[in-house]
């Protein structure tokens, strides 16, 4: 795989869903704006998510249509149904849509009843109409939820990870995170996953997407970069998990902190073509946005520039 990083800052989306805090549309546009200016090659916007489930997300087109498109972003959007992606191809069509959708799946039954409502074999023939129905226009991104293992059945066979790797490569859809929803996911067991998938199913691209929910999210990262993934998810602060209305997990459920899987990177001497000073920025104005410290201990102690 190539050796360049790509890191998808997820605050706007896996971040604010978990958020109780009601963020005006401009805010969230101006959060997403400086968070550009960081230079990430990807950032999760928002989501099509139904505004009666997930209100938080009811201004969705509004924010895609207001944000400042940096050259060389890729701007994503969640689409958990058909009707998401009928959003994302009508806000397309008026000049403003995402880049990306995510196609979402979870690897247990327990888990797609709870957060999909609907059954696993229903889901992916759900997967496959949205493909369809995309037909090309956006870059596909497949999520499998609750990979490393989940609250509701425990561990999760790593063959069911891999078959849904391939049901999504038989669909067409090239990259796809591979999500430890609840972070019950070790070094061993995410370099185990990770090298499977590569060798197993080399037509798709690898995306880790770590929970810090047990404090081991940014090993399993540095573990995932060790067996060759080369593209990440994390969130400004650390923060993010379920939807606030929707309860699954107990505790911190939040990601991997942007500010500090960039400075591990960095500091080992493996570039991620992120602005440090632009991250700081950013990293203060999400603060201040939510009106608390957040999770990162790089943004109370500041980011080391020694290389390895």
């Amino acid at each position: 795989m190539s050796e360049a990083l790509t890191i998808c800052e997820c605050f706007a989306r896996d971040g604010l869903q978990h958020e109780t805090t009601d963020l005006s549309t401009q805010t969230k546009i101006t959060l997403i704006d400086a968070i550009s200016e960081a230079g990430f090659p990807r950032v999760e916007a928002t989501s099509y998510s139904s505004p009666r489930h997930v209100p938080v997300f009811a201004d969705a087109s509004d924010v895609l249509a207001g944000i400042r498109r940096r050259p060389g972003t890729a701007y994503k959007a969640t689409c958990p149904n058909l009707h998401a992606v009928r959003r994302a191809i009508e806000d397309r069509q008026a000049g403003h849509g995402p880049e990306e959708i995510s196609l979402l799946v979870s690897a247990t039954q327990a888990h797609t009843e709870k957060n999909l409502r609907t059954t696993r074999e229903q889901q992916w023939r759900n997967i496959a109409e949205m493909v369809a129905l995309a037909d090309g226009g956006f870059r596909l991104i497949g999520v499998i939820s609750m990979a490393l293992g989940c609250p509701f059945e425990g561990r999760v066979d790593p063959a069911s990870v891999i078959g849904d790797l391939k049901a999504f490569s038989d669909l067409g859809v090239r990259h796809v995170s591979i999500c430890d929803t609840t972070g019950h996911g070790t070094p061993g067991s995410v370099r185990r996953l990770f090298a499977r998938a590569m060798a197993e199913v080399p037509g798709v691209t690898p995306i880790a997407h770590f929970h810090d929910t047990r404090g081991t999210g940014i090993a399993n990262c540095m573990a995932a970069y060790e067996v060759g993934c080369r593209w990440f998810d994390s969130a400004i602060g650390g923060v993010g998990g379920h939807p606030a209305q929707i309860r699954y997990g107990g505790g911190y459920t939040g990601n991997v902190a942007t500010e500090d899987l960039v400075n591990l990177f960095e500091a080992e001497g493996i570039a991620t073509g992120i602005d440090i000073d632009r991250l700081q920025a950013a990293s203060l104005q999400c603060e201040r946005a939510l009106g608390r410290e957040l999770q990162s201990k790089v943004a109370r102690t500041g980011f080391g520039h020694l290389a390895a």
